[in-house]
């Protein structure tokens, strides 16, 4: 009888040292956290008036926490969001635009945009911040300017108001693209029309530049030619006329074949005359 309460206090003993171990090892499990690369943790703890937005957060790689507290795992990466929407332009109309927006988490922020913004930021605070500058900003402008002269100027002015609304939730906003901007097919067609009419206005005036440019270099060449031809006939006169056509007789009359040199001819020059048959 001894022996056997001997023998059940061991036991008991043992599985009492066995649950003691087992509920250690569950503790220490549950205490360990792995936090992944391009992830940030930011600690929760219960007991300890929840998420302290002074804390450093996690660093990726192993970690050792106590089982009551958690750790938002949080990603870091430059992130990529597709947003569509419709918002009006600066005379009622309805325009869908398409956007892309990057966007990252401010890495020293973590904690206080887990306590102040929670974990669906995107959603809760990114989203709406797009639509609300993509309605100011268009707001401001015709259709005409938003199809074609203006879109770089618009896309700006978005990027420059979410950039603000962003910066004061704890998110930095690397870019944002307007991939495409879709109006009312009448409208479309009308600013095409009124685009392509201006393109050939502009086609005509410049074919009209280039030949007023022509005519006033053909102006400039008929000047120079009669500026000329009045210098020329200025320095002629009737005695070197003559003067050079005695000068060619005397070449002439040097030549081998026969001729009769008369002198006395027309305007005192010497007339030529052949008398080979």
């Amino acid at each position: 009888m001894e022996n056997f309460q001997k023998n059940d206090r061991k036991l008991k003993i043992s599985l009492a040292s066995g649950v003691v171990l087992l509920v250690l090892f569950i503790l220490l499990l549950s205490s360990m956290t792995t936090i992944q690369t391009g992830h940030k943790g930011v600690l929760y703890k219960p007991f300890s008036g929840g998420v302290d937005t002074t804390q450093i957060p996690l660093n990726e790689g192993f970690h050792f926490v106590a089982p009551w507290n958690k750790v938002y795992k949080i990603n870091i990466r430059q992130q990529q969001l597709f947003e569509s929407m419709k918002v009006l332009s600066s005379n009622g109309l309805d325009i869908q635009l398409d956007a892309t927006v990057w966007f990252q988490p401010r890495h020293k922020d973590l904690a206080k945009l887990v306590k102040l913004r929670g974990l669906n930021y995107v959603d809760d605070v990114i989203k709406p911040s797009i639509r609300s500058a993509a309605r100011n900003v268009v707001g401001r402008y015709t259709p005409e300017e938003i199809y074609s002269t203006k879109r770089e100027a618009i896309t700006k002015e978005i990027f420059d108001e979410t950039d603000k609304i962003l910066n004061d939730n704890f998110v930095h906003l690397k870019n944002i693209l307007v991939r495409d901007v879709t109006l009312p097919a009448t409208i479309k067609n009308a600013i095409e029309r009124k685009l392509k009419q201006q393109q050939e206005a502009l086609e005509y005036e410049y074919r009209l530049q280039k030949e007023k440019k022509e005519a006033e270099r053909k102006r400039i060449e008929a000047k120079g030619i009669k500026d000329f031809q009045d210098i020329v006939s200025m320095g002629i006169s009737d005695k070197l006329l003559r003067w050079k056509g005695i000068e060619a007789t005397l070449k002439l009359s040097e030549s081998p074949n026969t001729k009769v040199i008369v002198v006395g001819g027309k305007d005192g020059l010497p007339i030529i005359m052949n008398t080979e048959k």
